[in-house]
């Protein structure tokens, strides 16, 4: 059984039902780095991608594929045309990231803020401290936000990182 290739399934007809169904055989493009294409492993029931090199566990039937190389487990369902998320029922841990995250955000811009209103009524002192707090919101939110992007490997974040490490690689010679 041979599949349609993602870049033709546009110029099919409307009344061309899509396929629904994961062919071994078949190229389709990472839902993780959304850049690559994945393919089947020789000799596996698992597919990698081309660019971003993780590697998916899948159901054909189903029509749904599972990253295996991530901590997070991320799940996928090919409807035809492209990927949809399916969604995991994990809430505990979403709320741990989400709450430490927020907590490791505002907690030390609050200390720094309140620890600044000590100072008195310096003019200097005061610019001082309201940029030292500014500045440690912008660092606690940037690290937060990189930690979650890398938790949930959020697709620009992916590609981004598979970019800047491949430009380090060609400079590196």
């Amino acid at each position: 059984m041979t599949t349609v290739p993602t870049f033709y399934t546009k110029m099919l007809p409307s009344s061309t039902p899509a396929k629904t169904i994961l062919d071994y055989e078949g190229v389709y493009p990472c839902p993780v780095c959304r850049h690559g294409e994945i393919t089947a492993l020789f000799m596996t029931e698992a597919f990698a991608c081309n660019f971003c090199q993780h590697i998916f566990t899948s159901q054909p039937e189903e029509a749904l594929i599972r990253v295996e190389d991530n901590v997070q487990p991320l799940s996928w369902r090919w409807n035809g045309k492209n990927w949809q998320a399916v969604s995991h029922e994990d809430l505990d841990l979403t709320l741990v990231i989400w709450g430490g995250g927020l907590a490791l955000i505002f907690l030390p811009t609050a200390l720094v803020f309140f620890s600044g209103l000590s100072l008195g009524n310096d003019p200097t002192g005061n610019f001082i401290a309201f940029a030292w707090t500014g500045l440690t919101f912008i660092t606690h939110l940037t690290l937060i936000t990189w930690m979650l992007a890398e938790h949930y490997q959020v697709s620009s974040y992916v590609s981004s990182k598979i970019h800047v490490r491949k430009w380090l690689k060609q400079h590196k010679r």
